[in-house]
């Protein structure tokens, strides 16, 4: 895996030292060279154990280094070396986390191939990945061959499943039953098994029923934890329950549970959909001083809401606030702001902020590209309304450069805007640009330019432009034939 030696050893090297160095190694590779030094440095002498290896493993586990991960879990078999279920646990895990729910499941597979026997931990964790990754059938079979692998039930298997059955409205119910036969076979539900049943209440808009769940919750003693507080504020800002959610708010603190960011971040969403910003910005300020900081999804909220009450002003500070914390602005955070600017009619500010997303890298994806098209699109509308025509011209060109497609209404903007200046042969080329991208010039198109030229008493060039691009729809409609 490496060949440079990072280190001097000593001559006694003993597995707890390699252990001890590896962990207080942050970066990945270098970790890698010490787990490599240590047998280079005495071929003869040091062999790593079940713990070296283990603990090197999870660590490339965590760094989604997999490949490197199976080829030291062969090199442990070659060397005959002791396995113990969590490595493969940590395994399956990671593959979980990258969204590789089958992987986590050739893995626990691959358990008994190196003499590990699975126990009811790796069984539990492999299902909770399927159920996470939304592999719903195979989640079911593996159910299954649990029963007939002899797994008993447990609160860990049984929030799984229960989980699995919150996922969708036709199965809530089997969720509940479950739930509720948990105490007959002697597993009581502790508070992950609350918060599940909570957050797919929630999920699926029945706010009333999961209030009444978590009351109950209380009642039998189970504390909420802060990701059931935080689901149910969540839950109660999407219907709409703002008041109630401030109380809920106000009572996990004085029960001692301090809000996180999400906690936070929910609250602040209910209130700037709700209108009320200026609460949502006296929220920011109380969680910064209890020191969570705010993150993409908080900002992006407060710069939303703010804009649409038309408080720029405070939206472009939360910006700022937002650039020195060192969060970089997405392109959905920009479009919010360049949206709210270009409803107040500040389109020249809106294309300055345009100019700042290309300098700063945002470039269009298949995610975003929807994003770009409609904000660039909307200022330069915006900026020929204000009859700026080279502003406007320039993030034209701006766009053709990185692929963001012209609309309709954009060209005829554009094509108005430089005939009105008295520049027609400028509105000529983009009409001329606007075919070669199969953007088809409509009446209002075709009129405009042709008054522009007759203004400019060239009606030659007017009729010949129209002859020619008549021709062309002719030659087209032929071929069409």
């Amino acid at each position: 895996m490496g060949s440079r030696t990072p280190i001097k050893w000593l001559k006694n090297i003993t597995p707890s030292q390699v252990e001890q160095l590896i962990r207080a190694e942050r970066d990945i590779r270098k970790a890698v060279l010490i787990f490599d030094s240590a047998t280079a440095e005495y071929g003869n002498g040091f062999r790593h154990d079940y713990r070296t290896f283990g603990l090197i493993i999870s660590r490339l586990a965590a760094a989604n280094q997999f490949r490197s991960v199976e080829q030291l879990l062969n090199r442990m078999k070659e060397e005959k070396c002791s396995f113990s279920e969590d490595i493969f646990l940590s395994i399956c895990r990671a593959y979980g986390r990258a969204h590789k729910p089958l992987d986590a499941l050739r893995i626990f597979h691959k358990m008994k191939e190196f003499e590990c026997e699975p126990t009811e931990k790796s069984y539990v964790t492999v299902f909770a990945v399927l159920v996470s990754e939304n592999q719903l059938i195979l989640a079911h079979r593996f159910h299954n061959y649990m029963k007939e692998m002899g797994i008993p039930p447990c609160v860990a298997s049984l929030n799984v499943l229960i989980k699995a059955f919150c996922k969708s409205s036709e199965t809530l119910d089997v969720a509940f039953r479950v739930f509720r036969q948990m105490p007959d076979i002697g597993c009581i539900p502790d508070s992950y098994t609350y918060g599940t049943l909570i957050n797919g209440l929630c999920k699926l808009g029945k706010i009333s029923k999961a209030k009444e769940l978590f009351k109950e919750m209380v009642a039998k003693g189970c504390t909420p934890t802060v990701v059931t507080y935080s689901t149910l504020i969540h839950g109660l800002c999407q219907s709409d329950n703002l008041d109630e959610a401030m109380d809920l708010l106000m009572e996990m603190q004085s029960n001692g549970i301090q809000p996180n960011v999400i906690t936070y971040s929910s609250l602040m969403d209910g209130l700037c959909k709700g209108g009320q910003s200026s609460r949502a910005m006296e929220l920011l300020e109380e969680m910064v001083s209890k020191r969570h900081l705010p993150n993409m999804i908080t900002y992006s909220t407060l710069v939303n809401g703010l804009c649409k009450e038309g408080k720029l002003s405070v939206a472009l500070e939360v910006l700022d606030r937002m650039k020195i914390q060192g969060c970089k602005p997405d392109a959905g955070l920009y479009g919010k702001l360049i949206n709210g600017l270009c409803d107040s009619r500040k389109f020249m500010e809106a294309a300055n902020f345009l100019d700042e997303m290309t300098l700063s890298g945002i470039s269009p994806n298949r995610v975003t590209r929807s994003v770009h098209v409609k904000m660039h699109n909307q200022v330069v509308r915006g900026i020929c309304r204000e009859n700026f025509p080279d502003r406007a011209f320039q993030i034209y060109l701006s766009m053709r450069s990185r692929g963001i497609s012209t609309d309709q209404e954009t060209f005829n903007s554009l094509v108005a805007c430089f005939c009105k200046k008295g520049d027609v042969h400028k509105a000529a080329r983009i009409v001329n640009e606007m075919v070669i991208e199969e953007c088809v010039p409509d009446e209002v198109t075709w009129s405009t330019i042709v008054r522009g030229f007759w203004d400019r008493r060239k009606v030659r060039d007017a009729a010949e432009l129209v002859q020619v691009e008549l021709l062309r729809e002719f030659h087209g409609s032929n071929i069409a034939i």
